[in-house]
């Protein structure tokens, strides 16, 4: 019986401390990126560099993913505003049949972007290693991040913590049944950034520095 009971004030403490660092971890999130956010490209400010942050182009089920389709859109209308002079595009190209910079690119020029001004960073498994990147590659420390609200929000965090000026440019966002299960993952995810930053986590790969001209 004392075992149970103990189990049991072990279970409720576990609870609680988890609870206690989502609701840190997103209000600690929201708070930074508060004012940072923009929804049009009228009262945007200007930078160099719009951090386009990669996502699967498909869903498992074949379809387009709403997130991707956003978030090209966005990138195309902040450019075409002359608000950004170049698109860096992050994301995932860990296997060889999985390329989410090159499915970015391909759809950025069919959507009339040139070619030469989009660069390409195949390292960007995470939210974190495209931030960190940005600046030791690619040698941005003031960049326009370009993803869903809530994405940004965690981007511009990170980039606070890692000496970076960010703002974000919101893509369309995607209704509440469709994005229920992302908006959960989102709130795993700000409490495992908040540690990876205390423990000072660095991105899986680094290397060689790339001019952005």
């Amino acid at each position: 019986m004392k075992i149970l009971r103990k189990l049991i004030w072990v279970v409720v403490i576990l609870t609680v401390l988890g609870v206690i660092s989502i609701y840190g971890a997103d209000k600690l999130v929201e708070k930074t990126a508060a004012g940072r956010l923009y929804n049009a490209t009228d009262s945007i400010p200007y930078n160099k560099i719009g951090l386009l942050l990669g996502t699967a182009k498909t869903l498992p089920c074949g379809y387009i993913n709403l997130y991707y389709k956003y978030r090209i859109e966005a990138a195309v209308e902040l450019y075409n505003a002359g608000k950004i002079d170049y698109i860096l595009v992050s994301g995932d190209n860990s296997r060889k049949d999985y390329d989410e910079p090159s499915a970015i690119k391909n759809d950025l020029i069919a959507a009339g972007i040139p070619a030469d001004k989009i660069y390409l960073d195949y390292a960007g498994f995470r939210t974190l290693d495209s931030v960190v990147r940005c600046k030791e590659i690619f040698g941005q420390i003031s960049i326009t991040v370009i993803s869903q609200p809530f994405h940004n929000e965690r981007a511009i965090y990170i980039a606070d913590c890692k000496g970076i000026q960010a703002i974000g440019f919101n893509a369309r966002d995607v209704n509440e049944n469709y994005g229920f299960k992302t908006r959960i993952r989102e709130k795993f995810a700000r409490v495992k950034m908040v540690l990876d930053l205390i423990f000072g986590k660095d991105p899986k790969f680094l290397g060689e520095k790339i001019e952005i001209k």
